[in-house]
């Protein structure tokens, strides 16, 4: 019997930061495929790939992909995998949520559900100036200018939720249109 792939979206954190943590391209290419993975192919040099497997846990598929990335590189890349259809409810949320928004939106993706509480917590940092919302395993943060100035960042996001990755909504929804 012949296992049926499914499509997934991998989001690696804190990649081509600085000159110790330099991941192109062509080399998350190969260390994926070398991980068994097929149909791989990235989307910009911020760590978004998209992959096939007949693996059906997430945990697996990151915990595959963080033991190639870190063989291939020598560092830790923390990885959240999004199946096709979770990225599509992340960015419909999204459009809901941005409704009527004049500035920008960004997205950290969250490894793990997180606990009520600590989004609540996290939710609670809402201000006039910037807004901040759990679903699920993403967190949006709609500000008015710039995501630089913002009081909420994904070191706010991961200290209260755990490893995140962030990326902006016109990323989200490009890999988006790509891929799903």
């Amino acid at each position: 019997m012949i296992a049926r792939m499914a499509t997934y979206v991998a989001f690696l954190r804190a990649i081509n930061l600085g000159a110790t943590r330099k991941f192109p391209k062509a080399a998350i290419v190969a260390a994926t495929q070398a991980a068994g993975f097929a149909d791989v192919e990235t989307h910009i040099n911020t760590g978004n790939v998209r992959l096939s497997t007949a693996m059906r846990s997430r945990a697996r598929i990151e915990t595959a992909l963080e033991g190639a990335y870190r063989e291939s590189q020598g560092f830790e890349v923390p990885t959240i995998v999004l199946s096709q259809a979770e990225l599509g409810r992340v960015v419909d949320d999204a459009a809901e949520l941005g409704e009527g928004h004049e500035g920008r939106h960004y997205v950290s993706l969250l490894k793990q559900e997180p606990d009520p509480e600590a989004a609540r917590t996290l939710e609670a940092r809402t201000t006039e100036e910037e807004r901040v919302v759990v679903r699920g395993r993403a967190v949006h943060l709609l500000v008015r200018e710039s995501y630089l100035d913002s009081m909420t960042t994904n070191a706010t996001v991961e200290r209260l939720l755990g490893v995140a990755t962030n990326r902006n909504l016109t990323v989200l929804s490009a890999v988006r249109r790509k891929w799903c």
